[in-house]
């Protein structure tokens, strides 16, 4: 959250007295914020696993599988689990089976679904358990296993699927799954009898003098902060324990400030005593290490052992809660002697829905993954560039001064971002009449340079008759209702009294999304763009900051069923609003970061982590987030670069711009009361590196898109964590501060620490690395001490790579369109190197029809190829066309040999010609490598053509 101070224009005097109240402090305010222990749901959850727990080997879940009912049809098992206490619950099953090998088990609850229920407090609440997770989530389009076969046995049932020999193996009696792949056990759930589904029942009235047990205190309403939950639908938790035997590591669960590889929850020395939890909060000040909820959740998790990778996906919308337990033992394995990892989930509402993704390695569960929840979109090319912004640009005239101070100091930038206080008194679509009262002439300035604005719009719309949104929204229905359901609810946010759009609401989405045509939000032009702020949602005087859970959304649902997917569900109506206001054949693909997301937040948004404080811990937190982020499927992330709070030192401030060069989302912050930033305000010699930092991203820019391309069709991470490059090396599992960027075989060791000389890099293998600056050469696996003065990123290059970039430096993205290719070749131990590169236009959606350029780059006996890569090439001739005169300038060849001393030229053939290129040879010393520069070979990069070097 970011408190605004008591001076703050058009607020009301009473909201600037709430505010005065929240002035920035230290750090977390914890008693904001519950604990296990403080939610009935995760409490009781947990006590039942403290149970179990003592009675060891006794101890039996009440759920049984009632062999009678099972049928197996086309990949799916449906059947009957019967929860033995009060009298027997029935709780249907449904086991899908896909043909990717996805495995999916869902439980829900019939007599909510079917039966004659009354809520309490005659609420209009849906009675059944919230099942429309998936329409948020998933994508469709999933074939199942329909040779899937059945067999029961002395009360196991195993049904056998797939190519790679999966099994799901069910014990009927207590109920539990393993899943199999060629015999061997990966995942189990219920495997600690840890099984929990909280059924209907009827609020009791005790006699006099009765009092509630410890359970049923929170069963019926539950207080915390002042503010009390009806929960008209009683208690409804649902609970599984997964184990992943033989698996040590486990990651993802974003968004949490803490390691990349996650520690347990259940104490011990390092560990946490609370579990993880996903409840999208507005944190103000979030701490580090820590386990407590932020803006975002996806109930994503990967787990890792030597040559293997498997993960789970539970799909609920409602708080979840997760511990982690390490053993030092493996009870499914043939041997004992590997460790075993077991989690425990536990969410307040919904269905038990869960899914299991085999792998075997991290690409195929990051395929699956996509698969299901759908891949990263592929963004803009300005989105990957240099964003700059900060709470706020006081005025048009700012905004145009800071534009030309970017110029005047040759440091490149693309976009100018513009807070809360360009609009007219916080109401949204609107513009300052004072301050901002050209908006569209202040465009026409950013694009002459190809640069562009975004502005913030937020749910909360201001609680004004005259302010035609809100008089709008309320008179149509589209606001989301308190929880009697017939009012529209009224918080406090930014504007003060505040409504909030329901974007659960179809209609209310179509007009939502008609809010951004032009004529609607006057001032707008196709050069700006939109950030989704405080859309967890933040309500400044709600329970834990956010929206009672009781409140209604569209369809009579409560807000505990849907909280974590509610940013999700604005930013995707955002997104569609701006795709269509160009009109159909002139859509371009949009921009929206969002601070609030879930499982599938990545087909519409990027993400920042939110605000966090400008010190050395925050930055070294930056990484292992948006880490965790990219196995999650959201590889568009970033961190505010400086730290949002406070006022950075110039050393951190340079540190975090070499950082930041390396976050997808690249954007420098900072809060209102923060001194200004800009990077031309730092002095020498920071500004210096910092215009580094920012031109050695933008060189990059090709790698990067083309790295982006890769994510968005086959899943793969932007940032690759050391398990996902080299699986068999246990020794980089729980690396976190340092990555590969995609498959560029570019390996980043940002420096975190305060005044580092040096730092420390472990290389994962024998295969060559070379320093991307002064090609310093490295051989051996293992940690290495490497220089790290202020100027110096630690950048390295695994042999074997070849790096496409631009080396002109220019004043935005955009400009660089049409510029010259450099080719960098890290040549390998063996002779070898290969790499990619894949170019579109970089804003519309034409390469979807084909218009795109796609090539092959391969260096093998001593000669380099260029080959397309393109399966329709015909689609392509239009935008080859564009570009043809967009050639290779200059081929940079890294560890060549000695005999190329003598190398004067190089022939370079292209379909029916051959000509010659110069080329520089430089001897390297001081354990440097020896280089070679091709100098303008002048190969198209829309043809096939080769150089030889021979």
């Amino acid at each position: 959250m970011r408190y605004q101070p008591v001076s703050a224009r058009s607020a009301p005097v009473l909201f600037l007295s709430f505010l005065s109240l929240l002035q920035p402090a230290q750090t977390v305010k914890h008693e904001n914020f519950k604990t296990c222990s403080q939610s009935g749901f995760c409490k009781r959850n947990r006590a039942l696993a403290d149970r179990a727990h003592a009675a060891g080997a006794s101890w039996a879940a009440p759920y049984e599988l009632d062999e009678k009912t099972l049928q197996l049809k086309d990949g799916v098992l449906t059947g009957k689990i019967w929860k033995t206490e009060a009298g027997g619950i029935e709780l249907p099953l449904q086991v899908s089976l896909f043909e990717n090998g996805i495995a999916r088990v869902t439980i829900d609850e019939a007599q909510r679904r079917t039966g004659e229920i009354i809520l309490r407090h005659d609420s209009k609440a849906r009675k059944e358990r919230y099942n429309e997770a998936e329409k948020w989530a998933l994508v469709g389009g999933h074939k199942f296993q329909k040779t899937a076969a059945m067999e029961t046995k002395e009360g196991v049932t195993t049904i056998a699927y797939g190519l790679d020999s999966y099994e799901a193996r069910i014990t009927h009696k207590p109920f539990s799954v393993q899943f199999l792949k060629r015999g061997e056990v990966y995942v189990v759930f219920n495997d600690r009898g840890l099984i929990n589904v909280e059924h209907w029942r009827s609020k009791v009235e005790k006699a006099e003098g009765e009092g509630l047990t410890e359970d049923e205190e929170t069963y019926w309403e539950e207080t915390f902060g002042g503010n009390t939950d009806s929960k008209p639908r009683g208690p409804e938790s649902v609970a599984l324990d997964i184990t992943f035997p033989g698996y040590d590591h486990v990651y993802g669960i974003p968004e949490h400030a803490t390691s990349l590889s996650l520690k347990e929850t259940r104490g011990g020395k390092g560990n946490y005593n609370e579990p993880y939890r996903l409840y999208n909060a507005d944190v103000f000040e979030y701490e580090t290490d820590s386990p407590m909820t932020l803006y975002g959740s996806i109930p994503f998790m990967q787990a890792q052992k030597k040559g293997s990778t498997v993960g789970v996906f539970w799909l609920s919308a409602a708080e979840t809660w997760i511990d982690v337990i390490k053993t030092k033992q493996n009870p499914h394995a043939l041997t004992t002697e590997k460790a075993s990892t077991q989690t425990h989930w536990i969410s307040e509402s919904g269905l038990l829905d869960v899914f299991v993704l085999p792998g075997p390695d991290a690409a195929s569960v990051y395929r699956q993954y996509g698969e299901l929840t759908g891949f990263t979109t592929l963004p803009t090319m300005f989105s990957i560039a240099y964003h700059q912004c900060r709470w706020n640009y006081v005025s048009q005239d700012d905004v145009k001064d800071v534009d030309r101070k970017f110029d005047k100091f040759d440091i490149p930038y693309d976009v100018i971002w513009l807070d809360i206080e360009h609009t007219d008194g916080k109401k949204y679509f609107t513009w300052d009449p004072l301050t901002f009262n050209k908006p569209e002439s202040m465009q026409k300035t950013l694009a002459k340079r190809d640069r562009k604005l975004v502005v913030i719009v937020d749910p909360h719309i201001k609680n004004d008759g005259n302010y035609a949104v809100n008089k709008e929204m309320v008179e149509k229905g589209f606001g989301v209702k308190d929880k009697g359901g017939d009012k529209v609810y009224e918080g406090w946010c930014w504007p003060g009294s505040s409504h909030w759009v329901d974007c659960f609401n179809p209609a209310a989405v179509n007009w939502w999304k008609s809010l951004f045509k032009f004529d609607k939000f006057v001032g707008s032009t196709p050069n700006l763009w939109i950030w989704n702020d405080m859309n967890e949602p933040s309500v400044f005087n709600g329970p834990e900051t956010t929206m009672p859970k009781d409140n209604i959304h569209h369809g009579n649902w409560e807000h505990r069923d849907v909280h974590n997917i509610n940013g999700m569900s604005f930013h995707n109506a955002t997104y569609e609003g701006l795709r269509i206001r160009l009109g159909n054949g002139k859509e371009r693909r949009p921009f929206v970061l969002t601070r609030s997301f879930f499982a599938g937040s990545q087909r519409s948004s990027a993400m920042w982590t939110g605000d966090n404080q400008a010190d050395w811990p925050h930055l070294q937190q930056a990484f292992p987030m948006l880490l965790a982020n990219g196995i999650a499927g959201f590889p568009f992330a970033g961190a505010d670069v400086g730290g949002f709070f406070g006022n950075p030192s110039k050393e951190l401030l340079s540190r975090w711009y070499q950082a930041g060069a390396f976050y997808p989302f690249f954007r420098g912050h900072a809060h209102i009361d923060a001194k200004r930033r800009e990077p031309y305000l730092a002095g020498e010699p920071y500004v210096s590196i910092i215009r580094d930092a920012i031109r050695l991203r933008y060189s990059l820019l090709p790698a990067w898109y083309t790295v982006f391309h890769r994510a968005s069709w086959e899943g793969m991470p932007i940032l690759r964590p050391h398990f996902v490059m080299f699986p068999d090396d246990e020794a980089g599992f729980a690396i976190d501060d340092q990555f590969f960027l995609g498959d560029t075989g570019l390996l980043v060791k940002p420096v975190v620490k305060e005044s580092a000389t040096e730092t420390t890099v472990y290389f994962p293998d024998d295969q060559v690395y070379y320093d991307y600056f002064d090609f310093t050469t490295y051989h051996r696996k293992g940690h290495h001490e490497v220089p790290a003065a202020l100027e110096k990123i630690p950048l390295f290059m695994r042999g074997g790579h070849i790096i496409p970039r631009k080396d002109r430096p220019r004043r935005s993205s955009s400009l660089m369109k049409y510029d010259p290719y450099t080719l960098v070749i890290s040549v390998s131990s063996e002779g070898a190197a290969a790499g990619d590169l894949y170019v579109d236009d970089g804003e519309t959606y034409a390469h979807q029809s084909g218009a795109y350029i796609h090539r092959a780059f391969t260096l093998k006996d001593n000669t380099l190829h260029s080959t397309n890569l393109h399966p329709e090439p015909a689609k392509a001739a239009a935008y080859n066309k564009n570009m043809r005169s967009v050639r290779v300038e200059r081929i940079v060849v890294v560890g060549v040999g000695k005999e190329w001393a003598t190398k004067k030229e190089v022939e370079v053939k292209q379909g029916s010609k051959t000509w010659k290129a110069k080329v520089i040879y430089t001897e390297g010393k001081d354990g440097k490598a020896n280089t070679a520069v091709v100098r303008d070979p002048k190969a198209s990069i829309t043809k096939d053509w080769s150089v030889s070097f021979t």
